[in-house]
């Protein structure tokens, strides 16, 4: 039996650490991992990261303001399988300088050339998913100069 498409699996998830330039390391934030990306899928034109956020009682800071010359998808996603809407944390994120409070899971569009972040959490409960899809084959970044 021939393996046709088993080049188009990604049982690896590598680490996002080296790309990821606008998220500061905090400690409730677990290791970044690749879903998608370039390196490993050579023809992808989108990618795809993936971390687990954990419990913290104390406000955080994660990402700083910064934008993109393509279009972008957060996605939080709670960790109650028995309630899947309750997020069990309290996020913060700005859209060009627009405060928005998050509770529940969801997702956020951000097209490109958005200003969006700063992003942290005002606390966290229980851990719960982060991931982000990016409509470009690399992560790239222009942090706020201001």
């Amino acid at each position: 039996m021939t393996d046709k498409y088993g080049h188009l699996f990604n049982t690896t998830m590598p680490s996002t650490r080296d790309e990821m330039v606008n998220d500061e390391l905090v400690p409730n934030v677990g290791p970044g991992s690749w879903l998608v990306h370039q390196d490993l899928f050579p023809e992808t034109q989108i990618n795809m990261t993936h971390v687990w956020i954990h419990e913290t009682d104390t406000p955080i800071h994660w990402a700083n303001a910064h934008k993109h010359d393509y279009d972008e998808v957060l996605i939080w996603t709670g960790g109650d399988p028995e309630n899947p809407h309750d997020l069990g944390a309290e996020i913060y994120m700005d859209i060009e300088g627009e405060r928005h409070i998050i509770t529940t899971s969801g997702s956020v569009y951000i097209p490109a050339g958005v200003e969006h972040c700063p992003l942290g959490f005002n606390r966290v409960d229980r851990p719960f998913r982060f991931s982000a899809l990016s409509l470009a084959p690399r992560y790239s970044s222009v942090k706020d100069e201001e």
